[in-house]
């Protein structure tokens, strides 16, 4: 077996993958959206088509690739109208829908983590918060997805609640702030990235038990 990566093996990668990237590294989403929120997404399309493994951890809203029309529309909308930017929303819809192909086409795998408190924001109305929800059975029944949620009440919680971030195979992760999307490369940060997610994904739950917590936030979301 191949020896690990030594200390100083890693700060010399992480040093080289920044000086590359060091201008994408952090981007400001007044910067990105400057033309609205199309370009973004098609812009992303070939960093989608060519991963093979995705990892997903969700602590705000629900992961682009699983929104349905409905609710990429309510979030979409409450993120222009808050940053001030052109209003393209319908047209960024349908980018970020052409984009969520890939959990149906190719071999793309993808392991997502979602925070129960996720299912119950109201990015949109109460109908098209339970349709959207009720897609995620649809997801959820893929072969190629994995969907774990962690449930409020969680113990031995190893690691917090984080920020939102997407990890692209094992070679750069995005995190969501507000003001920014901030991209990493330098391999020992995206190795604690990956790390992390496996930590959150022991005290996710599968199958049947996360059914229920979708089928909980769903009733509420009908309910009023």
């Amino acid at each position: 077996m191949a020896p690990g990566p030594s200390g100083s093996d890693t700060r010399t990668a992480d040093l080289i993958a920044a000086s590359r990237t060091a201008e994408s590294m952090y981007v400001q989403w007044q910067q990105l959206h400057q033309d609205g929120m199309r370009r973004v997404h098609e812009s992303t399309v070939p960093l989608y088509e060519r991963t093979a493994h995705f990892r997903v951890y969700a602590s705000t809203v629900l992961p682009g690739m699983v929104q349905t029309a409905g609710y990429a529309t309510g979030l979409l909308r409450s993120i222009t109208d808050f940053q001030g930017t052109p209003d393209d929303v319908a047209e960024a819809v349908r980018a970020r829908l052409a984009r969520s192909r890939v959990v149906h086409e190719g071999s793309h795998r993808f392991a997502l983590l979602i925070e129960e408190a996720v299912l119950h924001h109201r990015v949109c109305d109460g109908p098209e918060l339970a349709g959207q929800l009720r897609y995620l059975y649809e997801v959820m029944s893929r072969p190629n997805v994995s969907l774990g949620i962690i449930p409020l009440g969680a113990r031995r919680r190893t690691v917090w609640p984080l920020e939102a971030f997407y990890a692209f195979d094992d070679v750069q992760v995005a995190v969501e702030t507000l003001t920014a999307e901030v991209n990493i490369t330098a391999p020992g940060e995206v190795r604690t990235y990956l790390r992390a997610f496996a930590e959150l994904s022991r005290i996710a739950v599968h199958g049947a038990p996360a059914r229920d917590l979708i089928d909980r936030a769903m009733r509420s979301a009908l309910s009023g």
